[in-house]
């Protein structure tokens, strides 16, 4: 038999039969599809979606999962490192508000670190009926240590300046405890600071620095404010509340916040994050920061997000302990009725998250003059970087 005998001999009805075999089943996925419209309809949605898994406009269509909600507090969440300074804004500016240093851990290494305050603090929240008044468990526990410190615009005179802002430093350790409910999208903080006033570390470290940039050496810090060191202490409580035009793509909150100690104020802030966001809510606090302070938990989302955040505070301070001093005489200090006691304050940062946990922060930071009048009646601008890592 040649080759075409066997193409038409024994090939055709093998064809033939595949050809029936293939229509036969055709028929039947047909009517199956017309007798259960429901199944057919949802293969064609699996097929359709399964082909344009790949598509990136598809992608951005697909509604977003919800971000995750931890119950399950990690032994270390995350780090950070954060310096704050003047000099990170635009033009030259070297006083005011001048320099923090600070670096913190969240975890439930965090609360048993031999140095935290976690004690302490539990039995302050206790004390005043925060413990427990969210009706939910404790989910994440901070520690933050750092340094930060005040000067005047003339740094290189060496006598007192009366007529502007003091000298004025804080070396602090900090511990911040935050409950959440979940069900009234509500997270109360309470942070418990101690440290110490006064300590001529604050301008070692600032005329250290001010050698290796080449600027004029700071002169006056035998000034400060409780010059040789004073003990100091400030507790903390604030509530949080997200609001319902909050999204998957933005965030808005509102804080109320009231303190007692070296900053005994109350506040009210509203504040928001837009852009791709992974972390829960009420891991990301910039409300909450004072001068170099940030004690509050850090986002701990591992996947790539990044977002623009920021806010307004109102502030009503009773008392500002680097302005006025505490119980020790200080060189140059101001009365109370020499400050103003209600300061505006505004921030707008950009947060860029990798893939790996490390992200990377920058921040612009403000607020209206502290003080009534003289040199020092100037309203007040300062940049801040925040390396971070989660786990």
């Amino acid at each position: 038999m040649n080759d075409a005998e066997r193409l038409t001999g024994f090939a055709t009805p093998r064809l033939r039969q595949r050809g029936k075999s293939a229509i036969t089943a055709l028929l039947v996925a047909l009517l199956g599809g017309v007798a259960t419209p429901g199944t057919g309809m949802a293969a064609s949605t699996d097929s359709v979606q399964l082909a344009r898994a790949g598509d990136p406009a598809f992608e951005e269509q697909r509604p977003r999962r919800p971000r995750p909600d931890p119950q399950q507090e990690r032994t270390i969440d995350s780090w950070s490192l954060t310096l704050d300074n003047d000099l990170l804004v635009p033009g030259s500016r070297d006083q005011d508000y001048t320099y923090g240093i600070s670096v913190a851990a969240t975890g439930r290494q965090a609360r048993d670190f031999a140095l935290s305050l976690n004690t302490p603090l539990t039995w302050i929240d206790r004390l005043t009926g925060v413990d427990g008044i969210a009706g939910g468990q404790i989910r994440g526990h901070s520690f933050e240590a750092g340094i930060f410190g005040f000067t005047p615009e003339d740094k290189e005179a060496k006598r007192p300046l009366y007529d502007d802002r003091p000298y004025a430093s804080l070396m602090y350790l900090s511990s911040s405890r935050v409950q959440v409910n979940p069900a009234r999208q509500v997270a109360w903080h309470s942070t418990l600071t101690v440290g110490a006033m006064g300590l001529d570390l604050a301008g070692d470290i600032q005329n250290g620095v001010h050698k290796v940039i080449g600027s004029d050496r700071a002169e006056g810090w035998e000034h400060q404010v409780s010059d040789g060191g004073e003990p100091t202490f400030r507790y903390a409580v604030a509530r949080q509340k997200i609001l319902p035009v909050s999204s998957d793509r933005l965030e808005v909150k509102s804080t109320v916040e009231g303190s007692v100690g070296y900053l005994t104020e109350a506040r009210w802030s509203l504040s928001f994050r837009a852009g791709r966001l992974h972390s829960p809510w009420w891991q990301t606090s910039p409300e909450l920061a004072h001068y170099g302070e940030r004690n509050n938990a850090t986002a701990m989302s591992q996947n790539h997000e990044h977002y623009l955040w920021g806010g307004i505070a109102l502030v009503g301070r009773a008392y500002n302990a680097f302005l006025q001093g505490q119980f020790r005489d200080s060189e140059v200090s101001y009365d109370s009725d020499e400050v103003n006691h209600g300061v505006a304050e505004a921030w707008l940062g950009y947060t860029w998250a990798f893939n790996d946990g490390y992200r990377l922060s920058y921040v612009l930071r403000g607020h209206t003059s502290e003080l009534k009048e003289g040199v020092g009646d100037r309203n007040v601008l300062w940049g801040g970087l925040v390396f971070a890592k989660t786990f």
